[in-house]
C-alpha cells in the first residue's frame, strides 16, 4: 500500500450533514444553491449525510451529489412516518412502505440508491437526529453541519445542533448557507440576542455566515470552537 493510500485509509472521510426544505421553495436560487453545493462537495470528495427525502431541496442536494460522486457519497435517514411526506409517492405505497425496502430490527433500508444513495428508514425524530450527529462527529477533517434554506424542520435542527455545540456535546462546524438573503433575520436575531446579553459574545459565531458553496465548505475546515462554549462531560448523545 502506497504512503497516500495509508494516510487515506487512516483519515475518515470528511462528512456534512445538511439541513434543508422538503420542497422547492418559489426562487430559483434556493435549487441552484443546493446544485452548486453537492458540486463542490463532490469536488472535494465530502459524503452528505441528510434527511432522507427525494422531493423538494432535500431530493435536489442528494439527486445532483449523486450523479457526480455515486451512491456511496449519500447517506440519508429519515423516520418512517415521514415516508410518505418526503419520498417520492410514485415509488411508495400508500402506507408509507417501500414495496422492496429490506428490514433489520430497528431500520428499514430503501431502494433508489443508484438515483439518491442510500436511505435509512429509523423509527423517530430523535434516532434520526442521533444518527445524523454521529456520523458527522465520527467524520474527517471538516465535517460538519450546513443549513440550506428550509421551515420549521430546518430551523429546529439547526439550532439544535447549535445548542449542542453551546453546551459542549459536538464541537463541529454549523454553517448558516445564506441564499439571497434566506437567513438575514436569524443573523440579525443573534445580534440582538448578543445585544440583550442571551448570547455571549464568543458564541456569536457558533453559527457562521457563507454565501457561496465553497465558502461554506471552507468555512468548516477553518471552523473554531468558541470560547464561551460549557465545558460538561456528556454520555453518547
Amino acid at each position: 500500500m502506497s504512503t497516500s493510500e495509508s494516510q487515506s485509509a487512516a483519515t475518515p472521510r470528511t462528512k456534512i450533514c445538511v439541513y434543508c426544505g422538503a420542497h422547492r421553495g418559489v426562487n430559483e436560487k434556493h435549487l441552484e444553491a443546493a446544485r452548486s453545493l453537492a458540486r463542490a462537495m463532490a469536488a472535494n470528495n465530502i459524503q452528505l449525510v441528510y434527511g432522507g427525502g427525494t422531493v423538494g431541496i432535500m431530493g435536489e442536494l442528494a439527486k445532483t451529489l449523486v450523479s457526480l460522486a455515486g451512491p456511496d457519497s449519500v447517506h440519508g435517514i429519515i423516520p418512517e412516518p415521514l415516508v410518505r411526506y418526503e419520498r417520492d409517492l410514485a415509488k411508495t405505497n400508500m402506507n408509507g412502505e417501500c414495496s422492496s425496502s429490506s428490514k433489520t430490527e430497528d431500520k428499514v433500508v430503501l431502494p433508489e440508491e443508484s438515483v439518491f444513495g442510500r436511505t435509512t428508514v429509523v423509527k423517530d425524530m430523535h434516532t434520526r437526529k442521533r444518527m445524523m450527529a454521529q456520523e458527522v462527529i465520527e467524520g474527517g477533517p471538516g465535517s460538519g453541519f450546513i443549513a440550506l434554506s428550509g421551515g420549521y424542520g430546518t430551523v429546529e435542527e439547526l439550532f439544535e445542533t447549535a445548542t449542542w455545540n453551546q453546551l459542549g456535546i459536538h464541537s463541529k462546524g454549523i454553517v448558516l448557507f445564506n441564499v439571497d438573503g434566506f437567513y438575514d433575520g436569524i443573523l440579525s436575531w443573534i445580534n440582538k440576542s448578543v445585544e440583550e446579553g442571551f448570547i455571549s459574545q464568543a458564541n456569536k459565531k457558533i453559527l457562521v455566515e457563507a454565501k457561496t458553496a465553497e465558502e461554506a465548505i471552507q468555512a468548516l475546515r477553518d471552523y473554531k470552537t468558541s470560547e464561551g462554549v460549557l465545558k460538561l462531560t456528556w454520555g453518547k448523545e
